[in-house]
């Protein structure tokens, strides 16, 4: 049950932005900036319109994007019909969070050693193990549904067996992208596919609520179970011979090490992963908070929790799709995303009734999304493709992985304040990362990296020798 986020990420974490790099200018253009002293967005001719979907042009990629694309849809229906399912069994914040403890706990305990093993091995073949052992998670959960009595810890225990899955899948998945299309269009694939999970998340929890209303949580399992046919036809499909690999890592003593020297010996990379970890904990956890909101709060039904979630995704899409015109990522920008993300929450934890949540969701998307575009853009583009790997598991296990932290404490926290409360102590949290971000990152601000920065996927010893 690999469910997006980040991307998935976390599944909640979504995937870095289009972005500048520096381009060859055609006869007759003008250099600089335009006359209103503002330089040309990404985006703002027909050329670079033809290249938002360039990366479709490969087939590998094109396959992937296509299971992908039904896969995630169905991916929510599963996250958010166990969300509810807890929910109404137990009407317990804490429980929720706990569910959330047994979802991404075995990220937070395996996440660098699952990231070597994607360095190591066929990302392939290892997401064809994955994606199978998930469709057979979602097959069991609805047998669990359709037998109407099954415990309630026979569903907390194949929530964890999923987080194991997850932990190894996360990693593999999100490095896997980079493989399939030509250094070139790099940023593009990732954009594209960071667009395809956040758009899943506006159509998913609307499907989810409308199957739970009208035939129960076991259809949502299965419908979930039955989409991971389309990923595994289309990595069945896929031509390897056409894929582009990096060296693998070879085996030896001390990579997971290495690789966490690797990422602290980098301001660009450790300061938006520690900026990661705390608003992952405390601000990220919208599947514990959002629906003892609207349950306790504002006195909605699932119809209304799936309507919300719905249009927080509508507006992450919009964020992500305004994160993507960015010329380049540098550190302001995730401080900035993160202090909008917490000023988001504060606003929507003030929304009076149901009517007025809605645009304060729509904003609030805008900004999380934001935050995760501009942090996952710079991760994803500085780690060299050997460390990438094990970078990327590590901000899984800072942003999913702190789940098991931040969902029962923000789940007992509600359970004893009100729902509010665990909105107000999210946005605070938010907050606070930007002001440590801000003061911490004081000396290396004004560093900037294009967001199209091919040269450093493909030139990485020149690279290394730039940042170590």
């Amino acid at each position: 049950m690999a469910v997006g986020g980040a991307q998935g990420t976390p599944a909640r974490g979504p995937g870095p932005p289009h972005g500048g790099g520096t381009r060859a200018r055609r006869a007759g253009s003008p250099a600089g900036p335009s006359r209103h002293g503002r330089q040309p967005l990404i985006g703002g001719s027909q050329k670079d319109r033809r290249r938002t979907f360039a990366s479709l042009r490969v087939r590998n990629f094109r396959l992937f994007f296509a299971g992908q694309l039904i896969s995630q849809v169905g991916n929510w229906l599963t996250s958010i019909a166990l969300t509810l399912l807890v929910l109404h069994r137990t009407h317990s914040g804490l429980a929720i969070g706990v569910l959330g403890a047994c979802q991404f706990g075995p990220i937070l305990l395996l996440g660098p050693w699952a990231g070597l093993l994607a360095d190591r091995s066929d990302k392939r073949r290892l997401l064809i193990a994955t994606q199978a052992l998930e469709m057979a998670q979602s097959f069991t959960l609805a047998g669990l549904a359709f037998a109407h009595n099954a415990p309630l810890l026979a569903f907390y225990a194949t929530a964890l067996a999923g987080g194991l899955v997850l932990a190894f899948d996360n990693p593999a998945r999100r490095s896997f992208v980079p493989e399939m299309v030509p250094g070139e269009r790099v940023q593009n694939a990732v954009s594209l596919n960071s667009a395809l999970m956040t758009g899943s998340r506006v159509v998913g929890p609307a499907v989810a609520g409308a199957l739970v209303v009208s035939v129960g949580y076991g259809w949502c399992f299965t419908v979930d179970a039955v989409s991971y046919i389309a990923v595994l036809v289309a990595l069945w499909m896929m031509r390897p011979a056409e894929l582009h690999r990096g060296k693998a890592t070879v085996k030896a003593r001390g990579q997971v090490r290495e690789g966490l020297r690797y990422v602290r010996n980098i301001p660009d990379l450790w300061l938006p992963l520690a900026m990661v970890a705390v608003i992952g904990t405390l601000t990220f956890n919208f599947s514990v908070v959002m629906p003892l909101f609207v349950e306790r709060t504002l006195h909605g039904t699932d119809a209304s929790f799936t309507l919300i979630f719905s249009v927080l995704s509508l507006g992450s899409l919009v964020g992500a799709l305004a994160a993507a015109r960015r010329r380049s990522i540098d550190l302001r920008a995730i401080v900035v995303a993160a202090a909008a993300f917490g000023a988001a929450m504060l606003v929507f934890a003030a929304a009076p009734d149901l009517a007025g949540a809605f645009p304060l969701a729509l904003l609030l998307g805008f900004a999380s999304v934001s935050f995760m575009t501009v942090s996952t853009a710079i991760v994803q583009v500085r780690a060299l493709p050997p460390m990438r790997g094990r970078v990327i598991a590590l901000q899984s296990m800072l942003l999913l992985g702190s789940t098991p932290i931040g969902g029962p404490l923000l789940g007992a926290i509600c359970d004893a304040y009100g729902a509010r409360a665990g909105l107000v102590v999210g946005g605070l949290a938010g907050l606070a990362a930007a002001g440590w971000g801000f003061l911490k990152g004081r000396r290396f601000i004004s560093y900037r990296i294009p967001a199209r920065s091919a040269r450093l996927l493909e030139e990485p010893e020149a690279a290394g020798a730039e940042t170590v």
